[in-house]
């Protein structure tokens, strides 16, 4: 879970089979439905797509999964879900989850670390692997800089600041910022940037993302919270070198990014923020990842899946 997503396509041993139905959310997180269909399954793998449940019914699921002895996996994309305001919820759920998996994953040893430290568990880490392939026929601008407004950064409190920080960096290194706002979204009221000289507003487009990533020099994470990024990995394969903040464990997803200041306990700093964009920018462009280490890591990656997948299910069969 979920059926289908970038992620979870890549990193699909060859030989495994998804069952649905593709509905989101997946059925299979009623506890109802996992009883009456788990004969169907060899193993069951959550990455995301329980943020909506109560936490009870998060616990609920889980006691179904010991009840049927369905195998369950977990991958620790998020230690912490940037769509919440708080973390109470998003931390009852780990909680479960992992006291419940036979086996847990995760992107980063940072986040393994976190996980061990916090929930007591052992994380595989395993890399994220590539998720797009740069454009032959496209290009970046040097100098152009690009934050995007939706999604992670919608929430924000202080965006008209995080918009001038990543503003005064862009011109002050010889460049210019791009804000991609969500359709129908505007820039946040502030009269500076009313009138201000270097920025534009174009609309994000979900289609191509990937290739609006690729025209950046650099990238600027709007992320307050949160653990892994896959827009960092884009701007890894398509050759964006990325300005990623301080909470998660973003650096550790990719060495090469320059780091601002921001978390949910001091908030932006945006002094930082114009300096990493200025830092950023007098470094050259990064080449796209190369494409035959980049099949390599992937290689590698289902593998570990394909090893995890059977062993749980030859633990599941000694068991019986």
């Amino acid at each position: 879970m979920p059926h289908a997503d970038p992620y979870v396509d890549a990193v699909l041993p060859p030989d495994a089979v998804r069952v649905g139905p593709a509905h989101d959310p997946s059925p299979w997180l009623d506890p109802a439905y996992l009883t009456a269909h788990a004969a169907r399954v060899d193993v069951v793998h959550v990455h995301s797509g329980f943020g909506h449940l109560p936490e009870d019914e998060v616990v609920c699921w889980t006691e179904a999964v010991r009840r049927t002895g369905t195998p369950l996996v977990v991958t620790v994309h998020q230690l912490r879900d940037p769509g919440r305001p708080g973390r109470r919820r998003h931390d009852a759920h780990l909680a479960a989850l992992m006291a419940t998996a036979e086996v847990v994953l995760t992107l980063t040893p940072g986040a393994a670390d976190e996980i061990a430290e916090r929930f007591g568990r052992t994380a595989i880490v395993v890399a994220h692997p590539s998720v797009a392939r740069a454009d032959p026929d496209g290009g970046a601008e040097r100098g152009l800089v690009g934050l995007a407004l939706g999604t992670a950064g919608a929430a924000r409190p202080d965006r008209a600041a995080l918009v001038r920080a990543a503003l005064s960096g862009a011109v002050s290194g010889g460049g210019r910022l791009r804000v991609y706002v969500e359709p129908g979204e505007h820039l946040p009221p502030d009269p500076d940037l009313a009138i201000a000289e270097g920025l534009e507003v174009v609309t994000r487009d979900p289609a191509r993302w990937d290739r609006q990533l690729q025209e950046l020099h650099v990238a600027v994470l709007p992320e307050r919270c949160g653990t892994h990024s896959r827009d960092l990995e884009v701007c890894r394969d398509v050759g964006t070198r990325v300005v990623a903040p301080s909470c998660g464990w973003f650096a550790d997803q990719w060495s090469d990014v320059v780091v601002y200041g921001d978390d949910e306990e001091c908030g932006l700093d945006p002094v930082s923020l114009t300096a990493a964009v200025g830092a950023a920018l007098t470094r050259p462009m990064p080449r796209p990842a190369d494409r035959a280490w980049r099949a390599g890591q992937l290689a590698a990656v289902r593998a570990v899946h394909a090893q995890v997948y059977e062993q749980v299910v030859a633990d599941r069969v000694v068991g019986v």
